[in-house]
């Protein structure tokens, strides 16, 4: 290790495992993974600091005077959102729509399920406070404001102690005036609240989502304001003077300071790398498109890579609360190592979406544990050993997985617990097939077409059966699967992304208003990207019109070249919308003659930053046997029995080695299971491709 050698570190706090990885300016990578620590992950994140140091040879202050960035991706806000946990909150909207948050659009979410609830608001009732004043559609005023309301709801949220304040006014997206006028008396009044503003987090038209993406985002910003002044403290005491990122829902990252001003766009912060990690593997194996599945502690992310560029989508929910900001469109459910194992009511075993989390975890771990998690069943199966988990850094209690299942799985179930543990594992892929087909089968797609990318500590071991479900030919594993976000996060850009309505049928628009715009939401972009030290030959900025035919109620949001807009010209924005209308529904209306009209203007400001090149594995042929390091009974899905299959080191092998299946590949951030009617090869770049054995 050179004295003048420099770091860049990636992230991820995750429910269970905080996930650390290392990119020297040497070319060498190396991952970490310690415990989260739920009730301050930034202890977490400084715990990983001291392993990596550990790890280097290094003090822990050695190594943040090392590193020149930390780029980071966090749950705070996800798991604030999903547990209720954020900041007490209170809405000012305009007089007679404060129940439109409860009422939302009026649809029922499942028109099958006549029991279904309403999802509870953010906000009660008696905090969602009215103010007079009205603006019409085009943003001129029909009433004034009122400050007397804004200064009497000051009032009431200052007594009940309220933490956060949403402003949201009826058509504020067309004219921002009355929201500003009301930030500023309820920042004046209320000096220590969070204060989130509608025409500044989302000025789009439609109000429910514009008023849902506020009250998250005040919901939540004291929790990641708080959350930042920790970290970044904690970092700066331990020497750190980098640069330090905060990774964003769309895939992008930005500056902890532009961060905490929209913390909404961190929703899904920490999921939202692995699919750039898993386009930059795939793609030197010719892969272009793949399917991406993350399998943590708690959860099971997919998504989907298509040319190379990851799939976004400009709304979405968290637990079923609306939030309408651009972010990767990835499928989540509750499937996870420490998914918990349980019969129900009616004699079915079931897996999550409870999960044992980092504490008391599965109860393998010896944490305090008692009940089965897949883990346990993947100890049980044989597919872990118990004295090389985490490269040995935590050894496993086998005894207490099989008390565990026994108590909880084999015997509700009148099987012995192999049997209840091959229950288990079959339960839990099936979950995740299912998510796998949410992001494809129900978007039209064939999930067969796709390679999947396997990521996540406990994914390697049912990447094989999940494609065995789903008949996927073929599976990646790459070297860093186990911290693929945190990868990722090292191959990500600076990004920031506006949105501002437009409304107007194409052909009757005015060129010079939306070269006005565009050039209003260039310069904001670019503004932001300069302060984080992006150089002007660096920037890129990226042009989208969200377009619909006349009278339609969803829009199709189709990329429109700079130059397009500065000339005016929109022919092929339009041709290139009948496409994708066509390819998204099966028509289009271009020999109709109906009209296209515009809705809103999407720009995205992008900063490129240098990406580290992805370390190369010296060739040693097929031959695998010097990597062997023995055999282990464990369970063979195709054959439903156990056998003695061949355990190798994955770090002892080399590009074009081959290992027939059934096999275990052990690295000390995860284990591949290579199932009987797979086989494995090793890339250049150390990544396992799992192809299915022609029959």
């Amino acid at each position: 290790m050179s004295e003048s050698e420099t770091y860049k570190l990636g992230i991820d706090v995750g429910g269970t495992f905080t996930d650390l990885f290392l990119w020297t300016s040497a070319g060498k990578v190396q991952s970490f993974k310690v415990l989260s620590t739920p009730k301050d992950p930034s202890i977490g994140v400084l715990d990983g600091l001291s392993a990596v140091a550990k790890a280097l040879g290094l003090s822990s202050g050695e190594l943040c005077a090392r590193l020149t960035s930390i780029v980071h991706g966090t749950t705070v806000t996800t798991n604030a959102t999903l547990t209720r946990r954020g900041a007490k909150t209170g809405l000012l909207t305009t007089l007679g729509v404060r129940d439109a948050l409860e009422m939302r659009r009026g649809i029922r979410e499942d028109q099958y399920d006549n029991r279904m609830t309403n999802v509870v608001p953010l906000v009660p009732r008696y905090l969602r406070l009215p103010a007079r004043g009205r603006l019409d559609y085009q943003g001129r005023e029909l009433e004034p404001l009122s400050l007397d309301d804004v200064r009497a709801a000051a009032g009431v949220f200052r007594s009940e102690g309220v933490a956060a304040v949403a402003i949201c006014f009826m058509n504020a997206f067309a004219n921002p005036a009355h929201e500003r006028a009301a930030a500023d008396v309820l920042r004046a009044e209320l000096p220590g609240a969070f204060v989130s503003v509608s025409s500044e987090v989302l000025p789009a038209i439609r109000f429910y989502n514009r008023v849902s993406t506020t009250v998250l985002d005040a919901f939540v910003g004291p929790v990641l304001r708080d959350y930042l002044r920790a970290l970044t403290s904690r970092l700066s005491e331990a020497g750190f003077s980098g640069a330090l990122s905060i990774m964003q829902s769309s895939g992008g990252v930005a500056l902890p300071e532009a961060t905490a001003k929209k913390p909404a766009a961190t929703l899904l912060s920490g999921p939202a790398a692995a699919p750039r990690a898993a386009a930059a593997w795939a793609g030197p194996g010719g892969y272009a498109d793949c399917l991406v599945v993350d399998m943590g502690g708690t959860s099971f992310d997919a998504s989907l890579v298509r040319s190379g560029a990851v799939e976004l989508k400009a709304e979405g929910e968290i637990d079923r609360l609306r939030i309408a900001l651009p972010m990767l469109d990835i499928v989540t459910i509750g499937a996870g190592g420490g998914s918990i194992g349980k019969v129900d009511a009616g004699g079915l075993l079931r897996m999550g979406p409870e999960s044992a989390g980092a504490l008391p975890g599965p109860a393998c771990y010896g944490r305090g544990g008692e009940l089965p998690t897949c883990t346990d069943a993947n100890v049980v199966l044989g597919y872990l050993d118990p004295r090389y988990f985490a490269g040995g850094e935590l050894t496993l209690d086998a005894e207490a997985s099989r008390r565990a299942i026994a108590k909880h799985v084999a015997e509700p179930l009148g099987v012995d617990v192999e049997r209840a543990a091959v229950g288990m594992y079959r339960v839990i892929n099936s979950n995740m097939a299912h998510g796998v087909r949410e992001i494809t089968v129900k978007r039209g797609l064939d999930p067969r077409e796709f390679p999947m990318v396997v990521a996540g500590g406990a994914g390697s071991l049912h990447g094989s059966a999940i494609a065995t479900e789903l008949d996927l030919p073929v599976v990646l594993v790459p070297p860093v699967a186990s911290v693929l976000c945190a990868a990722g996060m090292l191959l990500t850009d600076q990004q920031h992304d506006f949105v501002r309505s437009c409304i107007s049928e194409l052909d009757k628009l005015d060129p010079e208003r939306l070269r006005g715009l565009v050039s209003e939401l260039t310069r904001e972009g670019e503004a932001q990207l300069r302060r984080a030290d992006v150089p002007a030959d660096r920037i890129e900025q990226q042009v989208a019109l969200d377009l619909r035919y006349v009278k339609q109620y969803h829009e199709v949001t189709v990329p429109m070249a700079l130059g397009d807009v500065m000339r005016g010209d929109t022919r092929a924005v339009v041709e290139a919308f009948h496409r994708e209308h066509d390819r998204l529904y099966g028509y289009e209306l271009s020999t109709e003659g109906t009209p296209v009209e515009l809705i809103n203007l999407r720009v995205r400001s992008l900063g490129r930053v240098d990406k580290p090149q992805l370390p190369r594995l010296p060739a040693g042929g097929p031959d695998a046997s010097r990597a062997k390091k023995g055999q282990r009974r464990a369970y063979v899905p195709e054959r439903d029995a156990f056998e003695s299959v061949a355990v190798y080191d994955g770090h002892a092998l080399t590009a074009e080695n081959r290992i027939p299946g059934p096999a275990l590949i052990e690295r000390t951030d995860t284990t591949i299971f290579v199932s009987a009617a797979y086989d494995a090869r090793i890339d250049e770049y150390g990544t396992a491709i799992i192809e299915r054995r022609a029959s």
